[in-house]
């Protein structure tokens, strides 16, 4: 293949540009946000499973303080019921005196033991409801974290996408002068070759794989026309032949 010797030097400025976009593209899918993100999200997670079974708790004491409550009401007004009763001397037997007496003071100790229950559900949600406000805090600060990590992503992504776009542009320009055939090796070889299509001569050491080459290979290149395409033997990119060769 043969293309003019400003062709080939152009075809190095595309490949620069080309090195540009491959670092921008590490650059943008390595931004430190990303990782910080994915931790913050993990402990969000967590953070929020640990909500959720801490408003499961204080739902479930909710439930169980109403009952007790309610259980205490129901035996408060039995026991009222009772002494109404007793007071009322409508209850004349002595037997049945006493037994209505011992109903109400049975009814007074179920009393007092459904309060203490009622008092050790009441601290039991007590404290769930201080632990989902707490963990209510803690996911808003994490998520206030997640959410300046964020910003400070889309802010690094727009001037990384910006600059990409104008080294795409540049790299349009530059490729259009360069004719099709040895922009299509150069495509091929770059992509085969781990983004390095085409590499300067420098001191008769390829730049793309940093060999130097055997004299005979300097010697071939030595020969060749100007226009001549040549190639790397070790790794068989496009060399590109400079003032610095060492030819």
């Amino acid at each position: 293949m043969n293309a003019a010797p400003a062709d080939q030097i152009r075809l190095l400025d595309v490949q620069a540009l080309d090195v540009r976009l491959q670092q921008l593209a590490h650059k943008r899918r390595s931004l430190p946000e990303h990782a910080e993100i994915e931790s913050l999200t993990k402990d969000a997670t967590q953070l929020r499973d640990l909500l959720v079974a801490a408003q499961t708790e204080e739902s479930d004491t909710a439930r169980e303080q109403t009952k007790a409550e309610q259980d205490v009401d129901q035996v408060r007004q039995r026991a009222a019921r009772d002494q109404q009763r007793l007071d009322s001397g409508a209850v004349t037997s002595p037997k049945d005196l006493e037994n209505l007496q011992r109903e109400i003071a049975s009814l007074a100790k179920r009393q007092g033991d459904l309060e203490d229950i009622v008092l050790e559900v009441m601290e039991r949600r007590e404290s769930a409801q201080e632990r989902v406000a707490e963990l209510t805090e803690r996911v808003g600060a994490v998520q206030g974290k997640i959410d300046d990590a964020t910003a400070r992503r889309e802010a690094a992504y727009e001037g990384i996408d910006g600059e990409v776009a104008s080294v795409t542009k540049e790299r349009e320009v530059i490729a259009g002068t360069i004719p099709a055939d040895l922009l299509k090796l150069y495509d091929k070889l770059r992509e085969q070759q781990g983004g390095i299509g085409a590499a300067k001569l420098y001191q008769r050491t390829c730049q793309g794989c940093r060999q130097e080459l055997a004299i005979t290979d300097i010697n071939e290149i030595r020969a060749a026309a100007p226009d001549t395409v040549v190639r790397c033997e070790n790794c068989r990119r496009i060399l590109v032949r400079t003032a610095e060769s060492g030819l």
